[in-house]
């Protein structure tokens, strides 16, 4: 199962589904095909609830986003 971490502190956030990461891959632009990291922000988490994502993923995504709504995330295969 692949690993979410927050990239500034590399706390791990937890775990996720491969569904909710194709889904993360499938939202967000990456830069090659070894990108592993994505900034979140309020919208984008909206965007992620919107597209179908779990509340696995989504308690994750909350846990890292600081006060300002903002946070980079990175993930890790198993």
């Amino acid at each position: 199962m692949p690993k979410l971490y927050e990239t500034s502190s590399d706390r791990m956030l937890g775990e996720i589904s491969q569904a909710d990461l194709d889904l993360m891959i499938a939202q967000f632009e990456e830069e090659s095909s070894r990108d592993r990291d994505y900034y979140i922000n309020n919208d984008t988490f909206l965007l992620l609830a919107d597209a179908g994502a779990s509340s696995t993923l989504l308690d994750a995504l909350k846990m890292a986003l600081d006060a300002s709504g903002e946070c980079d995330v990175r993930w890790e295969a198993d």
